[in-house]
C-alpha cells in the first residue's frame, strides 16, 4: 500500500490512541472491477488475507462489513456508465492490521458523503451502513486530497489481545 495508504487513512487516526512503532501494520490491497461480482472478489480476498494473518475467526464480521462497503461503492459511487462501459474507476479495498486493530477501507471515485439511512427492517436495501456500524467498532469516511480524488469509507475492528 505504501505511502498512499497512510495518506488515504490519515484522518482515521484522529481521536484514537497512538499505535506503538513496534506494532507496524501488515497491509494488503485489492483493485476491484466496476462489476457487482467485485463483492465476491472482495470477500475471497478478505478471507485469504485474514487467514494469512491468523485472524480467520473474524471473517464473518469483517466479510459482512467489506461486502457492505464494496456494494455501496459499486451502487452509489461509480459513474452511471462505469459498470456497463467496462472502464475501471479507482475502487480499491485496503486491509490493514496492527497488533490491536484491523481496518477495512474502500476507496472510490465519488466525493459524495455516504448516507446511513433509517431503513425499514423488511427493506431490501438501505441497511448497509447500519450493519457496518453494528459489526465494526467504529466507522467513518473522509474525502481524499491531493492527486487522489474521491473518498475512503473505513471500518475499524479492535483485535482481541493475544494471551501469553
Amino acid at each position: 500500500m505504501g505511502t498512499e495508504g497512510s495518506t488515504v487513512l490519515s484522518p482515521l487516526w484522529r481521536g484514537l490512541p497512538p499505535i506503538a512503532p513496534p506494532a507496524a501494520p501488515n497491509s494488503a490491497s485489492c483493485a476491484l472491477p466496476p462489476r457487482f461480482e467485485a463483492v465476491r472478489t472482495a470477500r475471497k480476498f478478505t478471507r485469504a488475507t485474514l487467514q494469512q494473518w491468523d485472524l480467520h475467526g473474524l471473517f464473518d464480521d469483517v466479510a459482512l462489513v467489506v461486502s457492505e462497503l464494496v456494494t455501496n461503492s459499486m451502487r452509489y459511487a461509480l459513474p452511471a456508465d462505469a459498470i456497463s462501459a467496462g472502464h475501471e474507476p479507482p475502487v480499491r479495498l485496503h486491509l490493514m492490521r496492527w497488533t490491536s486493530r484491523l481496518v477495512c477501507a474502500v476507496r472510490d471515485p465519488s466525493e459524495e458523503s455516504p448516507v446511513a439511512g433509517v431503513a425499514d427492517a423488511s427493506a431490501e436495501c438501505g441497511r448497509g451502513l447500519l450493519l457496518v456500524e453494528s459489526f465494526s467498532d467504529t466507522w467513518g469516511w473522509h474525502p481524499l486530497a491531493g492527486a487522489l480524488h474521491g473518498k475512503v469509507v473505513w471500518a475499524l475492528f479492535r483485535l482481541p489481545r493475544e494471551r501469553d
